[in-house]
Order: structure tokens, then C-alpha cells, then sequence
């Protein structure tokens, strides 16, 4: 049972790793524009908003969530590094990030409130007082959280070979997510975008 909880983790987090680090991506073309992110989302959407491919994204999602939780709780007893620690965390955070994320985009976004949750609707939650003291760190620590968990497990499967370096790369890793957690934050505000956000998304933060 043990071998298969960790198989089914590693599968879906690999499978699940290449969606987010082609949707990372996506959300850096904002810097050179919304309309450049919008075109990009767009190209994109036409594979992964095909109804087989997005049930599967859904499931795998619910794969990784489900073994990672599982994994944490089993672990959660024994002696532990920073390492160790830094993967748990930051896989926990990001189950909840996936959780919540995926409502409010697929159900909420799309199903109740009839928006196309494109970048102006993750705009409008940053850029709105007081919801964006929220979603502002919401986000960057998603991202953090994806190259945390990204580190941890690189730091564990190289420290054998050459602890200092193997430390050293997943400083790196660390360094880079908040880099590009900065920056995708960044790339959602209107005063860099010098953009407004059409009316029918404020309905997204009107409770």
C-alpha cells in the first residue's frame, strides 16, 4: 500500500507539475501585456478545456491531493529535516491552494457567476482593497509552494551524491519561485498593466 500511495503521488505530481509549469509560464507572458496572457491562455485553452483533458486534470488533481495528505499524515511521527518539513508544508498549502483555486475558477468563475476566468479575473482580486490583502499572498505563496516542494524533493533525491550542492540547488530553486511569485503579482496590477478591468468582474468580489 505504502509503494502505491508514493507511486500514485509521484505520477500525479509529475503529470500535474507540467500543467502548472506551462500555466506559470502563461501567467509571466502578462508582463509583456494582458492581451499578450489573454492570446497565450487562449492558444493553450484549446487543449486543456477539452472535456476529456480537463476531467483528467481534475482527477489527477484530486490524485495528488488525496495521496499527499495521506503521505503527510503517515510521516507525521517520525524525525524529520527542514527538507522534509519544507516538502509537507508546502504540499499542504498547495492542496489547499488547488482546492480552493479550482472552485472558484471552475464553479464559481465559470458555472456561477458566468465570467471567463481569464487574467482579469485573477486581476481583479489583487487589485482590490480589501480582498487583495488576501489573494496577494495567496498567490505568491502558491507559487513559493510549488518551487518548495519542487526543492524539497530534489534536495532528498541529490544530498546523496554531494550534500553542498544538492543544498545548493535547492536554495536556488527557492530563490527562483519567489523571483517569479514577485513577479507574476506584479504582472496583475493595473498600475504596471496600465489597464482597467471591464465592469462585470467586480461582481467576483461583491459579497
Amino acid at each position: 500500500m505504502k509503494f502505491k500511495t508514493n507511486t500514485l503521488h509521484y505520477v500525479s505530481g509529475i503529470t500535474l507539475s507540467i500543467f502548472i509549469g506551462v500555466h506559470l509560464l502563461n501567467h509571466l507572458t502578462a508582463l509583456v501585456g494582458a492581451a499578450v496572457h489573454i492570446k497565450v491562455m487562449q492558444l493553450l485553452r484549446q487543449i486543456y478545456r477539452q472535456p476529456v483533458i480537463e476531467v483528467f486534470l481534475l482527477v489527477i488533481v484530486a490524485i495528488q491531493i488525496a495521496s499527499g495528505i495521506q503521505l503527510v499524515w503517515r510521516k507525521r511521527k517520525k524525525n524529520s529535516t527542514f527538507y522534509d518539513k519544507l516538502q509537507w508544508y508546502s504540499g499542504l498549502y498547495l492542496a489547499f491552494f488547488l482546492i480552493v483555486h479550482t472552485l472558484a475558477t471552475v464553479w464559481q468563475g465559470r458555472q456561477v457567476l458566468q465570467l471567463d476566468t481569464n487574467f482579469y479575473y485573477a486581476a481583479i482580486v489583487v487589485n482590490s482593497i480589501p480582498v487583495a490583502l488576501f489573494f496577494i499572498p495567496y498567490y505568491l505563496l502558491a507559487v513559493m509552494s510549488v518551487f518548495g516542494h519542487t526543492a524539497a524533493v530534489h534536495y532528498k533525491k541529490t544530498s546523496a551524491k554531494n550534500i553542498v550542492n544538492a543544498q545548493k540547488q535547492a536554495r536556488l530553486i527557492l530563490i527562483i519561485g519567489f523571483v517569479v511569485g514577485v513577479l507574476i503579482v506584479i504582472s496583475l496590477q493595473e498600475s504596471y498593466q496600465g489597464i482597467q478591468i471591464p465592469t462585470e468582474y467586480y461582481k467576483a468580489i461583491q459579497f
